[in-house]
């Protein structure tokens, strides 16, 4: 439902009127980047209340006190963000990590990937819901279509799956060689 033509020409008028003076308002009040802003503001609080704006040139007066509080909204709003800046810069940046932590990081997550990459996709999904998803049992297996229960045992089981293939497998010779009786030679 539109606004009457009534509506719309009282908003123009007040509009092409006092646009300027408005914009002039805010400029003795505002850094300039903010000005567009405000007059914007000031005039779509008129719209909305265009019924309340008075007629004649007690409309100006009225977007004035408009504009008075608009202008305040935005330097409550810019003293707040520039305590909240002050604030940021007093915190100090976090110590960049130590390299040898990076390092040992990454290669066990290597270890890691790669020991998933040795499960069945059953196991890794299961796996993947648990860690990365934050899912308890009763989701998984509303996840999965299957009873709590049953999803709490596939977990355990593709936990279990997932040590073991990440267990440094002993090596063992394809040739074992016998050690003669008194030692080695």
């Amino acid at each position: 439902m539109g606004a009457s033509p009534t509506t719309n020409m009282k908003f123009r008028h007040i509009y092409d009127e006092y646009f300027e003076a408005v914009t002039r308002y805010c400029l003795r009040r505002l850094p300039v980047a903010d000005v567009n802003d405000a007059t914007a503001e000031v005039f779509l609080v008129a719209w909305k209340k265009i019924d309340h704006v008075p007629s004649g040139p007690e409309a100006l007066p009225w977007l004035y006190g408009v504009a008075r509080n608009v202008v305040r909204n935005a330097a409550r709003s810019t003293r707040r963000s520039g305590r909240l800046t002050g604030r940021l810069r007093g915190l100090a940046p976090p110590p960049p990590p130590d390299p040898s932590a990076v390092i040992v990081r990454r290669r066990e997550d290597e270890e890691l990937f790669s020991a998933m990459a040795q499960l069945s996709e059953d196991d890794q999904e299961v796996l993947r819901l648990r860690a990365y998803e934050g899912l308890t049992a009763p989701e998984i297996g509303a996840v999965l279509d299957i009873s709590a229960e049953a999803a709490k045992k596939r977990v355990t089981r593709a936990l279990t799956r997932l040590r073991k293939a990440a267990m440094p497998q002993p090596k063992v010779s394809p040739h074992p060689r016998a050690i003669p009786e008194g030692g080695e030679r």
